[in-house]
């Protein structure tokens, strides 16, 4: 939609809800929130908000909005005001795609009568900044609204403290069964009682906040409830408008679970996301009329024919995995069969429950608010889980609450490691998206071996003629399972015979018989491979060669492997930890500047020369300011420098300004960075509104390219507007990037303020990215699946998929491997088709029983690798000076995972110092200080920050750590799960402070 059709469709919006809009803005918050507008007009608002009250105020508020500075952004800017300012329910009403329907809005409309009815009690009773307090925890409010309420309360009273929580607490979205809440929470149970008409409340207050919402109800679901059948007296409210139980059973036992949960992400509740989770509410065809004359956001679900083609067996219940291309609409199959299977199970009257398994967080929030909550929230109850939430009840009852549930894999795999017997949910239908990830040891293969042991045990119940433990139907999704680095047709086919068995699929489907419509859908895109023939000279490489020689001639380390490739990266990091086992000091740090050298090597060959020079520049300084250590007593800063730490630094810096000059010059610049650049421009000069993805192979290059990309003033001619896309994890050295941070740049592309992503691997597969006109993968080739889905990127009209590497690299090889196998994947899948069905479940059925036995040998194996002995049989040492840190009976473990030292007066032996690429992790441990050792410097890990307690948590793999059994010996680890001992968790009242010290 142009910029022009939007703002028309907003002031169209703004002219038919006018009155709706007076009454739920603040005025004063918005403003604030306006950057865009004259000071002029927001002191004419302002005038009119102070002299002739709230409703005039926001009357001459949209005016100004309407004669707002028009163009691309100013609306938007309007909304997100309104939404920041805790006007979430007008927020809605001037964003199309957002609209309440008619039946939320008669259910608005009676909640709001129901408080005008008893509010004389309301404002009698209600203690204003206590309930307010509760409806801020709540996310009801924002701190705004408590700081108004308090401060009306405290100058003019409780009873206008009231008036003003009333005033704004109908101006919230789905704000009528929280409140209730809220009022019990806060001692006001006669109230809630009196607004739900819960007249038989009273006798039960000692039952909590659960069993009294559940009387609300039960008592608002009876015919005869007298409030609702008075207020619908009142307003000739027929059945169209509101359902037969009326709209408390909706607002109580529909919405009341959202807040009760509290699912917390990053910045803001499950809840927020999408205020309409699990709302079940019947209309009837008077009301779909009315909707759709206002263009309600409930769109009709329909499949097209390819589509019921790949999910009809799942439709009579079977398990399948449905392979179908990225952009497809897989996810949209997935909804429609999740509604067909619980609409049947609801017919028959059996118990009906969907988990949707995703493997990434993002993708939660996205299935929730674009597919599956759109669809189904005037039937079910639909929830997002991940990662990020926060859950104040278990996750078993999460289940039993809602009727589809979308969850990170993780999660209900820890559910089921910790269930009991009475939490065990049977779910009756299992949707798992990217379902290649079932295999081997992934989070999928251990949550359906559970399924399929099941399954086994089934048969021999069936025998005994004892009962069955229910089964659930299994959906898988993928864009392409693969051939899992088959070389031959037999080993693809086994492949695909094992990903089905791991899945207990009967059958895999692709489209065969509407297959010309699914090629109309998803545009092949036109293939080409640009190579860079790099022969220009190169003295900046030389020039750090010649330093790397340097370093192996000092350190007598001679390595087999080319400088800059792969094989010398593994043998550098070889080498560095069979020194720091050995204890050779010299060695291990002369092993660790090769490695920075020869990342320099390789961002030179994929980026500029001077991000590989800042890349060397920024870890000297890193490594300077590491040796240089303040003493405790404000002395001068001490050198921790040995020998080697000399001869290092002085090399670098001897050499530093010769490559800066070097860095500087456009002669030498990477020919793999002109072939990209020319291919940019002539994608981007193509079509009238461009957009692209470039993938490239770590974080540090994403940034680099966005680097290049922003001081390149010929690519802002052309009208690119680029921003970097990287993942979330923290196991690199770059700063990854925040879930909202990500959602953001997916937004603005989505929106056209950015057209060009630079992104790694976290693109390719699942997130919701617009088509694009040109896919470019910058010298990264991995395997077929992620060649598959980053080409599936490029299905706009006319796009271009472009592989851009050098001529030595062995990435256009590489490429070729990869088509060959997607040839041999789609032949293998097949083969399996057509594969007479007592054969194919006999194989299934092979590989299942391979499968739990596998699992039980390593399980085995695992078992008689953990150390047996106590703890404090191990030491650790720094991995750098081998100084004893502390032994294994000094480290206990934080939430499984964060292992802290609890040896007395260890701050003695490490200095603290901020570091800045440290993030916020946890909520309940935040820290940016990093501690180091105090005699050489070296990082040994963090500052945390537990329940008040500043503790500082290690990271293993900087140390060395000694096993003193028979005889002594030495490893190195790169993750505590990989060290074969078992920690005792931290004993929080041991070192909580007595509340009678200091």
């Amino acid at each position: 939609m142009s910029t022009e059709c939007r703002d028309e469709c907003f002031l169209y919006m703004i002219s038919c809800f006018r009155p709706r809009l007076k009454q739920y803005i603040q005025v004063l918050p918005v403003l604030d929130r306006l950057p865009s507008l004259s000071l002029e007009e927001k002191e004419k608002v302002r005038v009119a908000a102070e002299q002739r009250g709230a409703v005039e105020g926001a009357e001459e508020l949209l005016r100004a909005v309407e004669r707002g500075p028009r163009g691309q952004g100013w609306f938007p800017e309007f909304v997100q005001a309104l939404e920041n300012s805790g006007c979430d329910l007008a927020a809605r009403y001037v964003n199309p795609s957002q609209l309440p329907s008619p039946t939320e809005e008669a259910d608005h409309d009676l909640c709001v009568q129901l408080v005008q009815l008893l509010y004389a009690t309301l404002v009698d009773k209600m203690q204003a900044r206590q309930v307010a307090e509760m409806c801020l925890q709540m996310n009801i409010f924002q701190e705004e609204d408590l700081e108004r309420i308090s401060a009306v309360t405290e100058t003019r009273g409780n009873r206008d403290g009231a008036r003003e929580l009333l005033s704004r607490i109908v101006q919230k979205k789905d704000w009528f069964s929280p409140f209730l809440v809220a009022l019990r929470q806060t001692q006001h149970e006669d109230l809630a009682d009196d607004l739900s008409g819960n007249t038989g409340g009273k006798e039960n207050k000692g039952n909590g906040v659960k069993n009294s919402t559940n009387k609300e109800t039960e008592a608002a679901s009876q015919p005869g409830h007298s409030v609702v059948k008075d207020l619908k007296q009142q307003e000739n409210l027929n059945s169209g408008s509101v359902s037969e139980n009326g709209v408390l059973e909706t607002s109580v036992e529909k919405n009341s679970v959202v807040l009760e949960l509290d699912v917390a992400t990053e910045d803001r509740s499950v809840s927020n996301m999408d205020e309409n989770l699990g709302q079940s509410s019947t209309t009837s065809n008077s009301d779909e009329d009315e909707m759709e004359s206002r263009a309600s956001p409930e769109p009709d679900l329909i499949l097209r024919d390819y589509q019921m083609e790949v999910a009809k067996p799942a439709l009579n219940g079977e398990n399948i995995i449905i392979c179908l291309p990225t952009g497809s609409g897989k996810t949209r199959v997935a909804v429609y069969i999740t509604k067909d299977h619980l609409d049947k199970k609801k017919r028959a009257s059996e118990p009906g429950k969907v988990i949707v398994l995703v493997n990434k967080v993002p993708l939660v929030e996205q299935h929730l608010r674009k597919e599956f909550n759109p669809f189904l929230k005037r039937w079910y109850q639909v929830i997002g889980l991940s990662g990020d939430s926060q859950l104040k009840i278990s996750f078993p009852e999460v289940v039993r609450r809602y009727d589809v549930i979308i969850s990170t894999a993780q999660i209900l795999e820890n559910s089921l490691l910790n269930a009991t017997e009475e939490d065990e949910e049977d779910f009756s239908l299992i949707i798992i998206d990217e379902c290649h990830h079932t295999q081997k040891e992934g989070v999928y293969n251990n949550i359906m071996r559970r399924y399929i042991k099941e399954k086994m045990k089934n048969r021999k119940l069936a025998k005994e003629n004892k009962p069955l433990i229910p089964q659930p139907q299994i959906l898988g999704l993928t864009a392409s399972p693969g051939v899992g680095g088959a070389n031959s047709n037999s080993k693809a086919e086994e492949h695909i015979l094992k990903i089905c068995a791991n899945l207990d699929a009967r059958r895999i489907m692709t489209v065969e018989e509407h297959a010309s419509q699914l090629k109309n859908q998803v545009k092949e895109p036109f293939k080409k491979t640009v190579i860079a023939d790099d022969k220009r000279k190169d003295p900046f490489r030389e020039r750090i060669i010649e330093i790397m020689t340097d370093i192996q001639n000092y350190c007598k380390l001679y390595p087999k492997s080319e400088f800059g490739s792969q094989p010398y990266e593994q043998w550098v990091i070889r080498e560095e930890k069979k020194a720091a086992k050995e204890e050779k000091r010299k060695e291990r740090v002369c092993a660790e500047h090769l490695k920075k050298y020869n990342d320099a090597l390789q961002i030179n060959d994929t980026i500029r020369m001077v991000d590989a020079y800042n890349h060397l520049n920024n870890f000297y300084k890193e490594e300077k300011s590491k040796k240089t250590i303040g003493s405790d007593d404000d002395e001068p800063a001490v050198t921790k420098q040995d020998e080697t730490d000399e001869f290092l630094i002085d090399l670098f810096h001897a050499k530093k300004k010769q490559l800066k000059e070097l860095a500087r010059k456009p002669e030498y610049e990477n020919e793999k960075l002109i072939k990209l650049r020319n291919t940019l421009m002539e994608e981007f000069t193509k079509t009238k509104e461009p957009r692209g993805i470039i993938f490239t192979k770590t974080r540090q290059s994403a940034f680099a390219l966005f680097q290049w990309i922003m001081d390149n003033p010929k690519f802002e001619e052309v009208g690119i507007k680029a921003h970097y896309l990287i993942g979330a994890g923290h196991n690199s050295e770059t700063k990854p990037m925040t879930q909202n941070e990500q959602r953001e740049v997916i937004d603005k592309f989505r929106g056209g303020s950015v057209n060009l992503l630079i992104a790694t691997t976290v693109a390719e597969e699942g997130l919701d990215i617009k088509e694009c006109n040109i896919v470019i993968r910058y010298g990264l080739v991995t395997n077929e699946i992620a060649m598959l889905q980053a080409r599936g990127r490029a299905r706009a009209d006319e796009s271009t998929y472009a592989l851009v590497a050098s001529s030595g690299s062995g990435a256009v090889e590489r490429e070729d491997v990869n088509i060959y196998r997607e040839k041999m994947m789609y032949k293998a899948i097949q083969c399996v088709q057509r594969m007479p069905q007592d054969e194919y479940l006999n194989k299934i059925e092979s590989f299942q029983l391979q499968s739990i036995m596998e699992k039980q040998m390593k399980a085995k194996r695992d078992q008689r690798k953990t150390y047996k002995k106590n703890p404090s049989l191990i030491t650790f040492l720094c991995k750098n000076c081998h100084k004893l840190i502390c032994s294994g009976e000094d480290i206990q473990v934080i939430e499984n995972m964060h292992h802290v030292s609890v040896k007395k007066d260890f701050q003695h032996l490490y200095h603290t110092r901020e570091n800045k690429t440290l993030q916020d992790k946890h909520a309940d441990c935040q820290t940016n200080v990093e501690i180091i050792c105090k005699d050489c410097g070296q990082a040994w890990g963090n500052m945390m920050v537990h329940r008040g307690l500043d503790l500082p948590c290690l990271k293993i793999r900087n140390f060395v750590v000694v096993f003193e059994d028979k005889k002594a010996t030495k490893e190195i680890f790169k993750k505590w799960v990989e060290l074969p001992i078992r920690f005792p968790s931290f004993d929080y009242a041991a070192h909580c402070p007595s509340s009678d010290e200091d």
